[in-house]
């Protein structure tokens, strides 16, 4: 069943699996979530610490920002919702 939500990251329309991230991490005391897919859930934790989530908060234009995830964003702009793929982590 298709959901007439966007993913906070892509703004793609969510599909079946919808997952929910921490806009500042639950281990930093965090409590709002924002739905995502769970490929843009990786990618936000692949290329962000928890320390640096907890630093940008809910700021998306923050996580835009950042060179990879515009580019992962350009690519994945055409994929279906419910679209899955490796993703790889950059952080240290």
């Amino acid at each position: 069943m298709a959901s007439n939500l966007q993913c906070w990251l892509c703004e793609r329309l969510l599909g079946r699996k919808v997952q929910h991230h921490h806009t500042v991490p639950k281990a930093k005391r965090g409590r709002e979530t924002v739905p995502v897919h769970p490929i843009c859930h990786r990618v936000i934790h692949a290329h962000f610490s928890n320390a640096e989530l907890a630093r940008i908060g809910g700021d998306r234009g923050a996580l835009l920002a950042h060179e990879e995830v515009a580019k992962f964003l350009s690519w994945i702009a055409t994929k279906p919702p419910d679209f899955h793929a490796s993703v790889r982590r950059t952080k240290n």
